[in-house]
């Protein structure tokens, strides 16, 4: 193998695992912040998730999948949650909800690759090679450091991708090990070093890291134990929280439901409020299980997906590909309450659409600057309003 090779392997390679934790005091106060993003993959329809049972526009365009009042749960006079949100409602109900309303972008993409991709690196349209995560990382440390993004999932997401920062990525906390393929290198490979810039020392450090992280990460997954139901379908967020139960000192965390669940094309109704009731009876519990071990003032909860849905329904009770959405920041250092604005359901753009009120980023920039305290402009390339979301804000 030639050289080059060798290095684009082993920097693969190093895509899935850690070097050695850094403190939380050693990055300074913001390292004790924590944002976990979830992602609602598929595109989930924020019309059947916030409900506007005031607004009749939303009964006209959905005369069969729109969801009665009586059928919500209470939210206030003129919205109200999908009924499988009980989770979501309950963290509404003690003041820990905020609901951000109609979020997007200019000129939207409606394919699911495209509009992932806008969000995953914050940057529409024009493309960017690192994630926004991963650019908040680089603004925490500029210098390389391999504790600052988990990524729990069987693959990278574009998210976390960072310049100068190798996220950590796994899927089964038993499972996250070195790669057999560096375990079959020979002792003297990596033990006889004569230059830092030698691929042998990248190697030794990559091996090394591997055995730190892997064994760090199957150690908080063992140790965990909770007592706090995250419901039948949980996501990840059970191993996030052992991540910050076992004192990791990792403040950007990324999950995500898989294999596109909320598209919801064809007989909507009681798959989207079995998805919901799965991702917030999850949020629900995972916060609850933060107020347990004594890290709720720690930790915020950022819920987004690629795109909403259309308003009308479709011919096959469902719904299609649309624009502006809902989304949430969830957590004791929240002011719970609705941001944003609702768009119109009658004034719509490209024949169906609603047509956003909010840049998207003016949450990521929330979340960025509001919580962590790290400048937003930088990361997402140009300011965006602040919302005032958070007591820094």
């Amino acid at each position: 193998m030639k050289r080059r090779q060798f290095l684009a392997a082993a920097s693969a390679a190093a895509g899935m695992v850690q070097m050695p934790w850094l403190s939380a005091a050693a990055r300074g106060d913001a390292a004790d912040k924590i944002l976990v993003a979830v992602e609602l993959s598929g595109g989930n329809d924020g019309l059947n998730t916030i409900v506007p049972f005031a607004d009749d526009a939303y009964y006209q365009r959905r005369p069969t999948l729109g969801i009665k009042r009586t059928a919500t749960l209470e939210l206030d006079d003129f919205y109200g949650f999908n009924p499988g949100m009980l989770g979501l409602q309950r963290l509404w109900q003690s003041g820990d909800l905020a609901i951000v309303h109609g979020c997007g972008y200019e000129r939207p993409s409606y394919s699911h690759f495209n509009a992932m991709a806008y969000w995953h690196t914050g940057v529409p349209h024009r493309g960017d090679e690192f994630g926004w995560m991963g650019r908040v990382a680089d603004q925490i440390a500029h210098r390389r450091q391999d504790d600052l993004l988990i990524n729990i999932g069987s693959q990278q997401s574009l998210a976390v991708k960072s310049a100068r920062h190798t996220p950590l990525v796994f899927d089964d906390p038993q499972r996250f090990q070195r790669d057999r393929w560096m375990s079959d290198i020979p002792a003297d490979a990596i033990t006889s070093v004569t230059s830092k810039n030698d691929a042998r020392a990248f190697l030794r450090a990559v091996n090394q890291s591997a055995q730190i992280s892997s064994q760090r990460i199957r150690q908080a997954w063992e140790a965990y134990q909770s007592p706090i139901d995250y419901g039948i379908a949980p996501m990840d967020l059970p191993k996030v929280a052992a991540c910050i139960d076992a004192g990791l000192s990792t403040p950007l965390y990324h999950v995500s439901f898989r294999n596109n669940a909320f598209d919801t094309h064809v007989q909507q109704p009681a798959l989207h409020r079995r998805l919901l009731s799965y991702a917030c009876d999850g949020i629900h519990g995972f916060i609850q299980d933060l107020e347990r071990m004594g890290h709720a003032d720690r930790v915020v909860v950022m819920v987004y997906s690629e795109f909403g849905r259309r308003v009308p329904e479709n011919a096959n009770l469902g719904t299609d590909h649309g624009s502006a959405n809902v989304m949430f920041l969830a957590g004791r250092p929240v002011r719970g309450g609705h941001y944003g604005r609702q768009p119109s359901l009658t004034d719509l753009v490209d024949g169906d659409n609603m047509a956003y009120t909010l840049d998207f980023r003016s949450v990521y920039a929330t979340a960025i600057q509001g919580w962590l305290g790290v400048a937003a402009s930088p990361v997402l390339k140009q300011p965006f309003e602040i919302l005032p979301i958070f007591s820094a804000a």
